[in-house]
């Protein structure tokens, strides 16, 4: 099994290309099952997640084509097309692996009028149900069945007719799996409490151009008027703005400049919020956004909460930066109840983080030494990159197969700014 060493303590210096975002990626990609017309997705990023996504939708009956990158793109070009979908099932052998594969019930039911899918899997970091997702289903008139791990979703004879749904909590994946549903419907449907996160209004602005029509996009409350059918489109993947954060934290934690290109400062205020207010200094520049060290780290208080809050997927890369900030800082998690498990790594290599129930406490270290660390999730693994780079001697990640699921080509783009970082394999 692979590891990633970093040699830390190199200041980092340069620009750094940010990716297709991931969390975009796995939603968009569904899209096809929705039209029989083709589907190109320009910028996708080369992520395992998003290969994972691809041979599901092989399975289900979508050809699927890449073209490789485009000169003003980072990722790669696909074109899906599924000109009839030959399969309603998808298999819990592939949805165990990515808990994004969920996101096919809602386009195979409104397509096909019925999905059978496995209960997803996907990162460690908590009891994250589909109940939402389910019941939100049901108000457009789908009829839910679970047996044996698989939810069957199946549309009444006439097809499905729409409905009103209030999201009690908000839930991004409930939120668009109910979107991809709605927009085939016979009649008009409301969804109130809607995600508001960026990669939502992506989605919306792809449905659009595929010939959906949605009123209230960017808000928490979507109107769906339904269409009998969607065509075709050509659709640019947004800039992975969890991505742009964490290499964001790297030139924080290691006082270094880096220009994040592509990335987008209105996509990400929560996040630059809390880096301005930690002493970091960001700026929109013309393709990008600059981060410049400006003195001392500060401690902070955050709490993770839906769009427009702090990301809860942000979290664990702020705790690696604050392990060296000055004084102590508060992280309260109330998005997971399980996505602290990089603590004890972090104070392996000399952070001093103590966790009652939800709530982390940061106390600011003066060094951080490299050790040998366990990455437990994407983001977690993230955290142990971003603290090995500012760390003083040699820093091994172990099981970094999580990294490969949302940072493409991390060694690269570190390398390139002036990193001692690489990928070797395991035992």
């Amino acid at each position: 099994m692979d590891k990633i060493i970093i040699r830390g303590g190199k200041p980092l210096s340069g620009r750094i290309p940010i990716s297709g975002a991931k969390n975009s990626a796995l939603t968009l990609l569904p899209c096809a099952l929705l039209t029989d017309e083709p589907l190109t997705l320009r910028n996708l990023p080369r992520l395992a997640d998003v290969d994972s996504f691809g041979h599901l939708l092989n399975q289900l009956g979508v050809s699927t084509m890449i073209e490789g990158a485009r000169p003003e793109d980072f990722g790669r070009v696909m074109t899906l097309r599924a000109g009839r979908v030959t399969s309603t099932v998808a298999p819990y052998d592939i949805v165990r692996k990515m808990r994004a594969s969920i996101l096919v019930l809602g386009p195979l039911l409104a397509r096909a009028g019925e999905a059978t899918v496995s209960l997803p899997g996907g990162c460690a970091i908590g009891n994250r149900p589909i109940d939402l997702h389910l019941k939100a289903l049901e108000a457009l008139g789908a009829e839910i069945e679970i047996t044996a791990g698989y939810v069957t979703a199946r549309a009444p004879k006439g097809g499905l007719p729409g409905g009103d749904f209030g999201f009690p909590v908000v839930s991004v994946g409930a939120t668009e799996n109910a979107l991809m549903t709605a927009v085939l419907c016979k009649g008009t449907s409301t969804l109130r409490n809607a995600a508001r996160e960026p990669e939502i209004v992506d989605l919306c602005n792809l449905l659009v151009a595929m010939g959906a029509n949605i009123e209230g996009i960017g808000g928490s409350t979507l109107v769906i008027h339904g269409k009998d059918r969607l065509h075709g489109a050509t659709y640019r993947v947004m800039a992975d703005r969890i991505e742009a954060g964490s290499y964001a934290c790297a030139a924080a934690i290691t006082g270094s400049a880096l220009d994040l290109i592509g990335a987008k400062l209105d996509e990400m205020e929560a996040t630059i919020a809390a880096l301005r207010q930690a002493g970091v200094h960001c700026e929109e520049i013309a393709d990008g956004i600059a981060v410049r060290p400006n003195g001392k780290l500060q401690a902070l208080t955050l709490s993770t909460a839906p769009f427009p809050g702090f990301a809860t997927d942000m979290q664990a890369q702020f705790m690696a930066m604050l392990c060296l900030a000055d004084g102590a800082s508060v992280l309260t998690e109330t998005i997971f109840e399980n996505r602290y498990m990089h603590v004890p790594e972090l104070n392996r290599m000399g952070a001093h983080i103590e966790v009652k129930g939800r709530t982390a406490v940061v106390h600011g270290v003066e060094r951080m030494v490299g050790a040998p660390v366990m990455a437990t999730d994407l983001r977690a693994s993230m955290s142990l990159i971003i603290a090995g780079l500012a760390a003083e001697g040699e820093t091994e990640v172990n099981r970094v197969y999580h990294l490969d699921r949302g940072y493409e080509r991390l060694e690269e783009k570190l390398q390139a700014v002036g990193a001692d970082i690489e990928r070797v394999g395991g035992d």
